[in-house]
């Protein structure tokens, strides 16, 4: 009986009505759900774009796994420690970092900043190289202490990477007495000479850090040869990423913060998701509302079908055969509203995923020229997955309510 339930809903789709205007509302309706349909897509991929595009600026900065201490600002990475990591086939780059914030002072400017001290390896272990936009990356080169800092820090303190003149960093002393009558030994000096800037396209990053070498970092904030307040990593080809985490949990004897390129933009992250979240319950609340147009068709239908209604009740069928009709044919409405939605809204997504047609702006005053796009297939089972849920719930609600005497109350 459902081939022939199912066979009967295919022909009432199709076959002309008594009246036009349930024509018109069956169309209005799948192409309602067809436009919502598209709209999520187009939507649930645009975010995607925007994801990848930002992911893509955090990992040109960002090491594989960052290890900090779970209390306090430091720890110390004993000799054996930095031996077994040197040794493991697990990592090709452990560089050591130094980060605390200091004073800038240049000419009239005067800034907090975040420095960040780094040693050699600090090149291998990032992508920084890619981001450089003026200048040349170094921290040290062999005779004067260097800096590569943010674009916007660079720009605040009103310099760039051509200045020859060199930059104060002050930071509080942290081992002696204050000194009330001289307060300026109070504080520690180190004098650096700009050699680039960067831009992630973060404010984070490009408004409040600067990159020295790792031995002025622990100069300026007097910190020993074995303490650091980071350790960045980069795990070797072939390497999951949870091996790498429970290697280093084993070798630290205090508890560590290990975290992967992702933990490290967790706050970033977790954003992301909950208004991709957000805007699929939005769309699926207009998709709601457009489905009420199918709950009217059905309905509608019903009472246009009443003398099949009763030719079938005459042949034998029973209620529950009659009503698996109306289900039938709001489902193919439902479906073939889904499936032109489907269609368009891959179709329009590939074509601004490769050609670029929606323009940011006039395309040159933003970081993007296009909107991003990125299409995930997931994203698309989710969205077919939601649509046949209100379609169902939106063709059984006309379909559940008629009666055994063929009468919708």
């Amino acid at each position: 009986m459902s081939k022939v339930a199912f066979h009967i809903a295919r022909r009432y789709l199709f076959a002309k009505k008594d009246y036009n205007a349930i024509n018109i509302v069956s169309a209005v309706s799948a192409v309602a759900i067809g436009v919502v349909t598209a709209a999520m897509i187009c939507v649930m991929s645009v975010m995607n774009g925007f994801r990848d595009e930002v992911e893509h600026m955090f990992s040109e900065f960002d090491p594989d796994i960052k290890v900090t201490a779970a209390e306090g600002k430091y720890f110390v990475l004993t000799d054996s420690v930095r031996s077994a990591l040197d040794h493991s086939p697990l990592f090709t780059v452990v560089s050591e970092v130094v980060e605390e914030t200091a004073l800038v002072c240049y000419r009239d400017h005067q800034l907090p900043a975040r420095v960040m001290g780094v040693d050699d390896s600090f090149q291998e272990l990032t992508h920084i190289d890619s981001i450089i936009n003026d200048g040349h990356y170094s921290v040290y080169d062999g005779a004067f202490e260097r800096t590569v800092m943010g674009r916007g820090l660079a720009a605040q303190l009103g310099m760039n990477a051509h200045f020859v003149g060199g930059m104060q960093l002050y930071a509080p002393r942290r081992q002696g007495r204050v000194n009330m009558l001289r307060p300026e030994n109070n504080l520690h000096r180190e004098v650096v000479y700009i050699a680039g800037t960067f831009a992630v396209n973060q404010v984070k990053y490009d408004d409040e850090l600067m990159l020295v070498s790792l031995p002025l970092a622990r100069e300026l904030f007097e910190y020993d040869s074995l303490t650091v307040t980071a350790l960045q990593l980069k795990v070797a080809p072939g390497t999951k990423i949870k091996e790498a985490k429970r290697y280093l949990a084993s070798l630290f004897h205090e508890p560590m913060q290990i975290q992967d390129r992702y933990e490290q933009q967790q706050d970033f992250f977790r954003i992301v998701r909950v208004e991709k979240l957000l805007s699929v319950v939005m769309m699926a609340f207009i998709l709601l509302i457009a489905c009420f147009n199918c709950i009217g068709s059905l309905s509608m239908l019903i009472i246009d079908k009443q003398a099949d209604i009763a030719i079938l009740h005459g042949l034998g069928a029973d209620t529950h055969t009659i009503r698996r009709i109306f289900l039938y044919e709001g489902w193919l409405i439902n479906a073939s509203g889904a499936l032109l939605g489907t269609i368009i809204g891959v179709a329009l997504c590939l074509i601004q995923q490769y050609w670029g047609i929606l323009k940011l702006g006039n395309g040159t005053d933003y970081v993007l020229s296009a909107y991003p796009v990125t299409v995930v297939w997931s994203d698309i089972v989710i969205v077919l997955v939601v649509v046949t849920l209100l379609g169902w719930l939106s063709a059984w609600i006309p379909s559940h309510r008629l009666s055994p005497t063929s009468t919708i109350h």
